[in-house]
């Protein structure tokens, strides 16, 4: 049951990413020229998925488990330091330059676009120079 459940949920969030454009790198650097022809559309996606996900967090602050019985562990630490801010200006500033973050970069990947088997690499690259210098 917990492999079908990974595999819908992550079916419907890449055909939603599909959907929505957020695949698109040129849609999503539109989105981020706020100084020039900005493209709102994103916006919205994403207060959609802000809705959706308030009220499943706020279920899973209430509740020790899953609806498949696994236990729920959230994050403690809610201090904003230099490590969560350098991660996530690297993050913005490789968003703004490749106009895709991770999600739609493995959506991209699965359909061999151009430059995103690129960018999975870079992703998993940096994600183990990050697991190396964490300490």
């Amino acid at each position: 049951m917990r492999v079908f459940s990974a595999f819908a949920f992550g079916l419907l969030f890449g055909l939603g990413l599909l959907l929505s454009g957020m695949t698109d790198p040129d849609r999503v650097k539109a989105f981020l020229d706020v100084a020039g022809a900005w493209n709102p559309a994103l916006a919205l996606v994403m207060g959609g998925a802000i809705a959706v996900a308030l009220p499943a967090f706020a279920l899973a602050r209430r509740t020790q488990n899953s609806v498949l019985g696994e236990a729920i562990t959230l994050p403690a630490n809610r201090r904003i330091d230099a490590r969560l801010l350098t991660g996530a200006t690297i993050f913005g500033l490789g968003w703004g330059l490749a106009g895709i973050c991770p999600g739609p970069g493995l959506v991209l990947a699965g359909h061999l676009a151009p430059g995103a088997l690129a960018f999975v690499a870079a992703l998993y690259l940096g994600t183990r120079l990050a697991e190396r210098f964490r300490g």
